[in-house]
C-alpha cells in the first residue's frame, strides 16, 4: 500500500483504541475487527492464595481479554499474549544500554537506505505443539497476519515480500524505508505463531483458551470474564531455573477496591488501577511494593487553531502560560505524572528535556493577549474531556480558575468518547476549543505521536487541533523514512519538529502519566516496560 493508506489504517486503528480507552491510562486498544462475543463476568472464582502456592503467580487485573488470537489481538489481552508468544526483537525498558535486544532473532542488519532487512533466527526453538520454529514458520506467521489484515497488522504495510534465505535467515523487502527492527518488537501485530496450526484450529479455538506460540508459558484453561490460567512450557528454549513460576493465574476483578483487597491480603501477587488516594497507605506497607515508573502515554489539550480567537498564535501561547502545571502535577496527579516537554513522552527516543516548557505566568499571558487585541480577555472557551476521568475534570476546573484571572471563561464539559469525537470532527468553527485526550504508541516511534495528532489532514481524524504546517509535515515525514537507516539524524529531526509545535502552541502538553503497579514484596525481578503496557513477563520473576 501507499504511505497514505498505511497511515489511514494507523489512525483508524487508533480511533478504535481511543474509542474504548480514551483518557483512561489503565486501558488499552481494542481490535480493529469485531472480537468474539464480549466477555461477561461469571460467578466469582475461588481465590488462589498466592502465599499458599509459591510456584503460582497471581495477577489480579481489572479488565477482561477481548481477543487472544495473536494475529488479531490489540487490547488488554497483551498481558496474556506477551507470556505465550514472542517477537523477533524486544524493546528494552528506558535507561537500558541498548534500545533493542534479541528475542527470536539473534541479530539483524539493513541496507543503507533501510529498504531491506535481514534477520538471523534463533535455532533450537519449538512451538508449543513441538513443531520447529524456522524461517518458513516465521514467514507463515507474518503472511497470515497480513492476509487477515486485522489489529495492528498495518505496521507491516511497507513489506512487499519476505524471502526465506535459508532455514534460519529471512529477508524483508520493503517498498519504502521503515524501522523494521522496531516494528518487530511491538506487543501488537508482531507475534510469531504456528501458522499451520492456526489454519487448522482457527481463531475461535484460540479464544477458547489455547496458545500456539514459542513463549515460556502456554494456556491451560480459560473461564471467560473471570479467570485464565497459564502453565509453563517445559521445552522452552530459554530453559528453566529453580524458583521460577510454574503457573500464572489471571483473576479478573473489575472493582478497584477489590483489586486493592487482593494485593493487601496476599491472594494476588500483582495488580494495578487501585484507588489513587489509597496509594500512600499501600506504599507504607512492608508486604506491598508500589512501582511508579514513566509510561509512553501522555495527556494533551489540542487547541483549535482554526477558530477565533485561537487561530492567533499569541492567544494560544497566552493560554499555555495560564496553566498551573505545578499544582496540576502535585495536587491533582499527586506524583503520578511529570510535566511533559512536548508530544513525545519521557523515556522514548525522540524526546528531549532541552525543549521549551511553558509555565504559569499570568503577566506574560496578559501581555500576549493584549498584543492579540484581547487586553481584558473577554471570550469563552469550550474544554471537552472524558466524563469518567476525574483527573481531566479536575484539571479543567483548576485551569478555569486561572483563566478567570485574565478574563477568560472556560466551560468544562465531560463527554463520552463518541460524542466528543463527533463534535471534534465537525466544522472546526463549530467545534470545541480544547480537546483533551491521552495518546500512546503502537510501536515505539515519535512518528506516531507527531503524525497522528499534528500532520495536515484532508479529512479530520485525529488532528483535532486542525493544525496545518507544511514545514512540520515535511520534517516528520522525512524523519520517519530516515528512521529506517539513520536513526540518529531522524531523532534530531523529530526534536526539531517538536520545537515548531511548541512555538506554535498547537497544543498544551500537560503531562506524561506514570505507570503505577503494585506487587507483593516477596516478588523479585519485576521491571516495568512502557513498550508493553501493564505486561508482566513472569518468566523473569521469582518468589523470594
Amino acid at each position: 500500500m501507499k504511505k497514505s493508506t498505511f497511515w489511514t489504517l494507523l489512525t483508524l486503528g487508533l480511533l478504535v483504541l481511543l474509542s474504548v480507552a480514551q483518557c483512561a491510562p489503565t486501558a488499552a486498544p481494542e481490535p480493529t475487527e469485531p472480537p468474539v462475543a464480549a466477555e461477561q463476568p461469571t460467578e466469582a472464582p475461588t481465590e488462589v492464595p498466592a502465599e499458599a502456592e509459591p510456584n503460582v503467580f497471581v495477577y489480579a487485573i481489572g479488565t477482561t481479554f477481548p481477543d487472544i488470537d495473536p494475529a488479531i489481538s490489540w487490547s488488554d489481552d497483551s498481558v496474556i499474549t506477551s507470556n505465550c508468544y514472542e517477537t523477533l526483537t524486544f524493546y528494552n525498558p528506558p535507561g537500558s544500554a541498548e534500545v533493542l535486544s534479541p528475542k527470536l532473532a539473534t541479530s539483524w542488519e539493513s541496507n543503507e537506505d533501510g529498504t531491506e532487512w535481514i534477520f538471523h533466527l534463533r535455532e533450537g526453538v519449538t512451538f508449543h505443539n513441538g513443531d520447529p520454529f524456522n524461517a518458513e514458520a516465521l514467514k507463515g506467521a507474518f503472511d497470515n497476519t497480513a492476509e487477515i489484515g486485522a489489529g495492528a497488522s498495518y505496521m507491516w504495510d511497507p513489506v512487499e515480500e519476505i524471502e526465506v534465505v535459508d532455514d534460519y535467515t529471512v529477508k524483508f523487502k520493503l517498498s519504502y524505508s521503515a524501522p523494521v527492527d522496531l516494528i518487530a518488537s511491538s506487543g501488537y501485530g508482531s507475534w510469531i505463531y504456528n501458522a499451520a496450526q492456526y489454519a487448522e484450529k482457527g481463531t475461535e479455538w484460540l479464544n477458547e483458551g489455547n496458545c500456539i506460540g514459542t513463549g515460556p508459558y502456554t494456556i491451560e484453561s480459560r473461564e471467560r470474564g473471570s479467570r485464565l490460567i497459564m502453565t509453563r512450557f517445559d521445552d522452552y528454549w530459554g530453559g528453566w531455573e529453580e524458583g521460577q513460576f510454574d503457573k500464572i493465574v489471571f483473576e479478573v476483578t473489575e472493582d478497584p477496591v477489590g483489586l486493592q483487597q487482593k494485593i493487601e491480603s496476599g491472594t494476588a501477587d500483582f495488580t494495578y488501577n487501585v484507588p489513587p488516594d489509597n496509594l500512600p497507605a499501600l506504599d507504607a506497607r512492608e508486604d506491598v511494593v508500589v512501582y511508579t515508573n514513566p509510561s509512553f502515554m501522555n495527556l494533551v489539550g489540542l487547541l483549535n487553531t482554526q477558530k477565533p480567537p485561537l487561530d492567533d498564535k499569541r492567544v494560544r501561547q497566552a493560554l499555555a502560560y495560564t496553566m498551573p502545571y505545578k499544582d496540576l502535577i502535585e495536587g491533582v496527579m499527586t506524583g503520578r505524572a511529570t510535566q511533559a516537554y512536548g508530544p513525545v513522552p519521557a523515556g522514548m527516543w525522540g524526546q528531549s528535556d532541552d525543549l521549551f516548557q511553558y509555565h504559569l505566568d499570568l503577566d506574560k499571558a496578559q501581555e500576549l493577549l493584549a498584543e492579540a487585541g484581547y487586553p481584558d480577555g473577554g471570550f469563552d472557551l469550550l474544554y471537552t474531556c472524558d466524563a469518567s476521568n476525574q483527573d481531566q475534570l479536575q484539571l479543567g476546573e483548576l485551569w478555569k480558575a486561572e483563566l478567570a484571572k485574565v478574563g477568560i471563561n472556560l466551560e468544562v464539559q465531560g463527554m463520552n468518547w463518541e460524542p466528543q469525537w463527533d463534535l471534534a470532527k465537525s466544522d472546526p468553527q463549530a467545534a470545541q476549543d480544547v480537546f483533551v485526550m491521552y495518546w500512546w504508541p503502537d510501536y515505539v516511534s515519535p512518528y506516531g505521536f507527531l503524525y497522528g495528532m499534528f500532520h495536515s489532514e484532508e479529512e479530520i481524524l485525529f488532528n483535532l487541533c486542525y493544525y496545518r504546517n507544511p514545514e512540520f509535515d515535511d520534517m516528520i515525514d522525512t524523519a520517519n523514512v530516515l528512521s529506517g537507516s539513520d536513526r540518529e539524524t531522524a531523532e534530531q529531526m523529530f526534536i526539531d519538529a517538536q520545537k515548531i509545535l511548541i512555538d506554535d502552541a498547537a497544543s498544551l502538553f500537560f503531562y506524561d502519566v506514570a505507570n503505577v503497579h503494585l506487587a507483593r514484596s516477596d516478588i523479585k525481578g519485576f521491571v516495568d516496560n512502557p513498550a508493553y503496557p501493564h505486561v508482566v513477563f513472569v518468566y523473569q520473576l521469582k518468589r523470594e
